[in-house]
Protein backbone atom coordinates (compact mmCIF):
# COMPACT_ATOMS: atom_id res chain seq x y z
CA UNK A 1 0.00 0.00 0.00
CA UNK A 2 1.56 3.34 -1.03
CA UNK A 3 2.28 6.06 1.50
CA UNK A 4 -0.52 8.59 1.74
CA UNK A 5 0.41 12.27 1.51
CA UNK A 6 -2.35 14.71 2.37
CA UNK A 7 -2.52 18.17 0.82
CA UNK A 8 -4.67 20.79 2.55
CA UNK A 9 -6.87 23.21 0.62
CA UNK A 10 -7.87 26.44 2.35
CA UNK A 11 -10.07 29.11 0.76
CA UNK A 12 -7.55 31.02 -1.34
CA UNK A 13 -5.07 28.17 -1.75
CA UNK A 14 -3.43 28.22 -5.20
CA UNK A 15 -0.90 25.42 -5.32
CA UNK A 16 -2.72 22.39 -3.94
CA UNK A 17 -3.04 20.66 -7.32
CA UNK A 18 0.68 20.99 -7.97
CA UNK A 19 1.47 19.52 -4.55
CA UNK A 20 -0.91 16.62 -5.20
CA UNK A 21 0.78 16.07 -8.56
CA UNK A 22 4.22 16.03 -6.93
CA UNK A 23 3.08 13.43 -4.40
CA UNK A 24 1.74 11.23 -7.18
CA UNK A 25 4.90 11.71 -9.24
CA UNK A 26 7.04 9.93 -6.64
CA UNK A 27 4.60 7.06 -6.18
CA UNK A 28 2.69 8.23 -3.11
CA UNK A 29 -1.09 8.30 -2.90
CA UNK A 30 -2.19 11.96 -2.92
CA UNK A 31 -5.05 12.70 -0.53
CA UNK A 32 -7.11 15.89 -0.64
CA UNK A 33 -7.74 17.48 2.77
CA UNK A 34 -10.29 20.29 3.20
CA UNK A 35 -9.81 23.13 5.69
CA UNK A 36 -12.94 22.06 7.57
CA UNK A 37 -11.81 18.46 8.00
CA UNK A 38 -11.23 17.35 11.56
CA UNK A 39 -9.89 13.98 10.45
CA UNK A 40 -6.69 13.51 8.44
CA UNK A 41 -8.00 10.34 6.76
CA UNK A 42 -5.04 8.23 7.85
CA UNK A 43 -2.43 10.16 5.89
CA UNK A 44 1.24 9.52 6.61
CA UNK A 45 2.40 13.09 5.92
CA UNK A 46 0.85 16.49 5.21
CA UNK A 47 1.69 19.33 2.84
CA UNK A 48 0.37 22.84 3.47
CA UNK A 49 0.63 24.40 0.00
CA UNK A 50 1.08 27.94 -1.22
CA UNK A 51 -1.48 30.58 -2.05
CA UNK A 52 -3.32 33.28 -0.15
CA UNK A 53 -5.35 31.39 2.45
CA UNK A 54 -8.42 33.37 3.49
CA UNK A 55 -7.14 36.20 1.31
CA UNK A 56 -4.23 36.81 3.71
CA UNK A 57 -6.59 38.96 5.78
CA UNK A 58 -5.11 40.15 9.10
CA UNK A 59 -1.76 38.77 7.87
CA UNK A 60 -0.56 35.81 5.86
CA UNK A 61 -1.60 32.52 7.49
CA UNK A 62 -3.22 34.13 10.52
CA UNK A 63 -6.77 32.90 9.85
CA UNK A 64 -5.81 29.54 8.34
CA UNK A 65 -4.03 28.70 11.57
CA UNK A 66 -7.44 28.51 13.31
CA UNK A 67 -9.15 26.26 10.75
CA UNK A 68 -10.43 22.89 12.04
CA UNK A 69 -7.89 20.88 10.06
CA UNK A 70 -5.02 22.81 11.64
CA UNK A 71 -6.09 21.83 15.15
CA UNK A 72 -5.66 18.21 14.11
CA UNK A 73 -2.42 18.85 12.22
CA UNK A 74 -0.87 20.70 15.16
CA UNK A 75 -1.55 17.77 17.49
CA UNK A 76 -0.33 15.25 14.92
CA UNK A 77 2.84 17.23 14.17
CA UNK A 78 3.69 17.39 17.85
CA UNK A 79 3.29 13.61 17.82
CA UNK A 80 5.75 13.21 14.94
CA UNK A 81 3.66 13.50 11.76
CA UNK A 82 5.83 14.87 8.92
CA UNK A 83 4.52 18.26 7.76
CA UNK A 84 5.83 20.45 4.95
CA UNK A 85 4.65 24.05 4.67
CA UNK A 86 5.38 25.68 1.32
CA UNK A 87 5.19 29.48 0.98
CA UNK A 88 1.79 30.28 2.53
CA UNK A 89 2.03 26.93 4.29
CA UNK A 90 5.29 28.10 5.89
CA UNK A 91 3.47 31.22 7.06
CA UNK A 92 0.70 29.06 8.55
CA UNK A 93 3.24 26.93 10.43
CA UNK A 94 4.80 30.05 11.94
CA UNK A 95 1.38 31.36 12.96
CA UNK A 96 0.62 27.97 14.54
CA UNK A 97 3.93 28.14 16.47
CA UNK A 98 5.06 24.86 15.00
CA UNK A 99 7.99 26.84 13.59
CA UNK A 100 9.72 29.91 14.99
CA UNK A 101 9.96 33.33 13.42
CA UNK A 102 7.53 35.16 11.17
CA UNK A 103 7.00 36.21 7.57
CA UNK A 104 6.60 39.86 6.65
CA UNK A 105 6.35 41.94 3.46
CA UNK A 106 9.25 41.54 1.04
CA UNK A 107 12.04 44.05 1.43
CA UNK A 108 11.20 45.84 -1.82
CA UNK A 109 7.45 45.70 -1.01
CA UNK A 110 6.71 43.96 -4.31
CA UNK A 111 5.42 40.54 -5.36
CA UNK A 112 8.32 38.36 -6.52
CA UNK A 113 8.07 35.56 -9.09
CA UNK A 114 11.36 34.07 -10.29
CA UNK A 115 13.72 31.15 -9.92
CA UNK A 116 16.14 31.22 -7.00
CA UNK A 117 19.17 29.15 -6.05
CA UNK A 118 19.10 27.48 -2.64
CA UNK A 119 21.77 25.72 -0.64
CA UNK A 120 20.31 22.76 1.25
CA UNK A 121 22.00 22.89 4.65
CA UNK A 122 20.09 20.29 6.66
CA UNK A 123 19.64 16.88 5.07
CA UNK A 124 18.63 15.12 8.27
CA UNK A 125 14.91 15.86 8.00
CA UNK A 126 12.22 13.60 6.59
CA UNK A 127 11.81 16.08 3.73
CA UNK A 128 15.46 16.63 2.70
CA UNK A 129 17.30 13.33 3.25
CA UNK A 130 17.63 12.71 -0.51
CA UNK A 131 19.78 15.82 -0.94
CA UNK A 132 23.54 15.84 -0.47
CA UNK A 133 24.68 18.25 2.26
CA UNK A 134 25.42 21.60 0.65
CA UNK A 135 23.60 20.70 -2.56
CA UNK A 136 22.29 23.60 -4.60
CA UNK A 137 18.75 23.59 -5.97
CA UNK A 138 17.09 25.96 -8.42
CA UNK A 139 13.46 26.33 -7.38
CA UNK A 140 10.80 28.95 -8.20
CA UNK A 141 9.66 31.50 -5.65
CA UNK A 142 6.47 33.56 -5.78
CA UNK A 143 5.36 35.65 -2.83
CA UNK A 144 4.79 39.11 -1.43
CA UNK A 145 5.17 38.25 2.28
CA UNK A 146 8.23 36.04 2.06
CA UNK A 147 10.74 37.83 4.25
CA UNK A 148 11.72 35.60 7.17
CA UNK A 149 12.41 37.50 10.38
CA UNK A 150 13.12 36.58 13.99
CA UNK A 151 14.89 38.06 16.98
CA UNK A 152 18.63 37.60 17.38
CA UNK A 153 18.27 34.91 20.02
CA UNK A 154 15.99 32.84 17.80
CA UNK A 155 18.25 33.27 14.78
CA UNK A 156 21.30 32.22 16.78
CA UNK A 157 19.40 29.20 18.11
CA UNK A 158 18.35 28.12 14.61
CA UNK A 159 21.96 28.40 13.47
CA UNK A 160 23.47 26.61 16.47
CA UNK A 161 20.99 23.74 16.34
CA UNK A 162 21.33 23.20 12.60
CA UNK A 163 17.69 24.06 11.95
CA UNK A 164 18.31 26.35 9.02
CA UNK A 165 17.10 24.03 6.28
CA UNK A 166 18.03 26.09 3.22
CA UNK A 167 19.49 29.48 2.33
CA UNK A 168 19.31 31.69 -0.70
CA UNK A 169 22.70 31.88 -2.43
CA UNK A 170 24.00 34.30 -5.01
CA UNK A 171 25.51 33.48 -8.37
CA UNK A 172 29.00 33.61 -6.87
CA UNK A 173 27.99 30.81 -4.48
CA UNK A 174 28.30 32.96 -1.37
CA UNK A 175 25.95 33.60 1.53
CA UNK A 176 26.11 35.65 4.67
CA UNK A 177 25.42 33.31 7.56
CA UNK A 178 26.13 34.77 10.95
CA UNK A 179 24.81 38.27 10.39
CA UNK A 180 21.57 39.93 9.44
CA UNK A 181 22.65 41.13 6.02
CA UNK A 182 21.37 39.36 2.93
CA UNK A 183 23.08 38.34 -0.30
CA UNK A 184 22.24 39.43 -3.82
CA UNK A 185 20.64 36.01 -4.33
CA UNK A 186 18.15 36.70 -1.55
CA UNK A 187 14.99 37.99 -3.28
CA UNK A 188 12.96 39.14 -0.30
CA UNK A 189 15.40 40.31 2.37
CA UNK A 190 15.06 37.28 4.66
CA UNK A 191 17.39 37.57 7.62
CA UNK A 192 20.59 35.56 7.24
CA UNK A 193 19.40 34.48 3.77
CA UNK A 194 17.05 31.93 5.35
CA UNK A 195 14.72 30.24 2.86
CA UNK A 196 13.55 27.39 5.07
CA UNK A 197 13.76 26.04 8.61
CA UNK A 198 12.67 22.97 10.56
CA UNK A 199 11.62 22.18 14.10
CA UNK A 200 13.91 20.47 16.59
CA UNK A 201 12.55 17.01 15.75
CA UNK A 202 12.99 17.55 12.01
CA UNK A 203 9.48 16.42 11.09
CA UNK A 204 8.06 19.92 10.52
CA UNK A 205 9.62 21.89 7.68
CA UNK A 206 8.82 25.31 6.26
CA UNK A 207 10.12 26.46 2.88
CA UNK A 208 9.36 29.70 1.07
CA UNK A 209 10.24 28.56 -2.50
CA UNK A 210 8.02 26.03 -4.32
CA UNK A 211 9.64 22.60 -4.88
CA UNK A 212 6.39 21.27 -6.40
CA UNK A 213 7.06 23.48 -9.42
CA UNK A 214 10.48 21.88 -9.98
CA UNK A 215 9.72 18.18 -10.39
CA UNK A 216 10.13 17.59 -14.14
CA UNK A 217 12.12 18.89 -17.08
CA UNK A 218 9.08 20.04 -19.04
CA UNK A 219 7.65 22.46 -16.48
CA UNK A 220 10.58 23.02 -14.12
CA UNK A 221 13.04 25.94 -14.13
CA UNK A 222 14.87 26.60 -17.39
CA UNK A 223 17.60 25.86 -18.27
CA UNK A 224 17.26 22.38 -16.80
CA UNK A 225 17.31 19.92 -15.38
CA UNK A 226 14.21 21.42 -13.77
CA UNK A 227 13.87 18.68 -11.16
CA UNK A 228 15.74 20.19 -8.23
CA UNK A 229 12.60 20.23 -6.08
CA UNK A 230 11.83 16.54 -6.54
CA UNK A 231 14.03 15.32 -3.63
CA UNK A 232 11.66 16.97 -1.16
CA UNK A 233 9.07 14.42 -2.23
CA UNK A 234 11.33 11.42 -2.78
CA UNK A 235 12.80 12.08 0.67
CA UNK A 236 9.48 11.88 2.46
CA UNK A 237 8.45 8.79 0.51
CA UNK A 238 11.65 6.96 1.46
CA UNK A 239 11.29 8.10 5.06
CA UNK A 240 7.75 6.76 5.26
CA UNK A 241 8.60 3.47 3.55
CA UNK A 242 11.52 2.83 5.90
CA UNK A 243 9.59 3.82 9.04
Amino acid sequence: MPARIGVVTFPGTLDDQQALRAAAAVGAEPVKLWHRDKDLHQVDAVVLPGGFSYGDYLRAGAIARFSPVMDTIIDAARGGLPVLGICNGFQVLCEAHLLEGAMIRNGDLHFINRDVTLRIENTRTAWTSDYEPGAEAVIPIKNVDGRFVADERTLDSLEAEGRVLARYVSDDNQHNAGNNQHSVGNPNGSLRDIAGICNAAGNVVGLMPHPEYAIDDLTGPYPGPGTDGLPFFTSILKSLVSA
